[in-house]
């Protein structure tokens, strides 16, 4: 079993996935490598903005694991409004529509297990391997032409007053900003518990639904399934440490994070399961070589719709 003892800190994570990248004066031409996390610097901003926050996130921690024991979890239909707002200052970055409607169809995909390589998943984890059952409605676009290069992890693209676009109804829709973000930033997520003027999920626009071979190999829309997935209470798979707890009982401990497109099987050194879940959402694989979500972590999901958690507003 995992430890389910959150400190503050880990409590107050703010996702952010960043990747290793080869420096070059234009950072559009830049050669993406892998997939890399910049939390701690998110983390430490959010901490001095607002030290209640891991308050908050300790409570919706404390909701969700009596949710879990109890097995009161969502009981119908959960259906999220998604309202994407693209804020572009070239023609690329003013994404098209049908872009952001393969984005919409990928989430409802991997959510429902109907994408294409669901059945890929080893024998060893097919026991675990889960329907969430969540789907998404795309509810509005929103554009804005800025003179922005890029965002960063501050929030500003959020913020009217920093040139952004304010969520709109975050209590009961998903906010997705697209822009680029800068520094090699694929996208970040806020967790339950944090303001609603900043809830929602940032994602680059070059990594935004089925973008291209240009943007391989982060160009089949699991960006936004990894951040989705954050948003909905979900920890990184190796717990941002070493042999870390990412809170769900299933899904085995691992040494780190994956990346690439790792040979199946690959082993942990860790007490536990051998075997590493690196075809799971919540590591840091390639879009082709992540495909499921576990048990374990779809329950971890609902019990934040249920009356009383930190998302049941989104719930029936």
């Amino acid at each position: 079993m995992k430890k389910l003892i959150l400190s503050a800190a880990a409590c107050l994570m703010l996702f952010s996935c960043q990747n290793e990248q080869t420096e070059s004066q234009n950072d559009s031409t830049n050669a993406i490598t892998q997939r890399k996390c910049a939390t701690q610097d998110v983390l430490e901003a959010q901490l001095k903005a607002d030290p209640t926050l891991a308050i908050r996130m300790n409570q919706i921690e404390a909701f969700t694991q009596n949710a879990l024991l109890t097995k009161r979890l969502v009981n119908g239909k959960v259906e999220i409004p998604v309202v994407v707002n693209v804020l572009y200052k070239t023609a690329a970055e003013n994404i098209s529509a049908t872009q952001i409607q393969s984005q919409i169809d990928v989430l409802n995909k991997d959510f429902n297990a109907l994408n294409s390589d669901y059945n890929s998943v080893p024998a060893l984890f097919s026991g675990v391997k889960a329907n969430v059952g969540i789907t998404f409605v795309l509810d509005q676009v929103i554009r804005k032409s800025t003179t922005k290069t890029s965002w960063g992890t501050a929030d500003a693209m959020k913020k009217t007053s920093k040139g952004g676009i304010a969520p709109t109804s975050p209590t009961t829709k998903l906010n997705l900003w697209v822009c680029t973000i800068g520094g090699g930033i694929l996208g970040y997520a806020q967790f339950p518990g944090g303001a609603s003027a900043t809830d929602g999920v940032a994602i680059d626009s070059k990594y935004f639904g089925l973008s291209g071979s240009a943007n391989a190999p982060y160009n089949l829309g699991r960006t936004a399934t990894h951040e989705v997935g954050h948003w909905m209470n979900l920890r990184h798979i190796w717990g941002d440490a070493t042999c870390g707890s990412d809170l769900v009982s299933d899904t085995p401990t691992h040494n780190d994070a994956n990346y690439g497109v790792p040979v199946y099987p690959h082993y942990s050194t860790c007490t536990g399961t051998p075997v590493e879940m690196t075809m799971n959402y919540m590591d840091y694989t390639d879009d082709n070589a992540m495909y499921m979500f576990s048990i374990g972590q779809k329950n971890r999901m609902s019990a934040i719709f249920v009356s009383g958690g930190a998302r049941a507003a989104f719930g029936i």
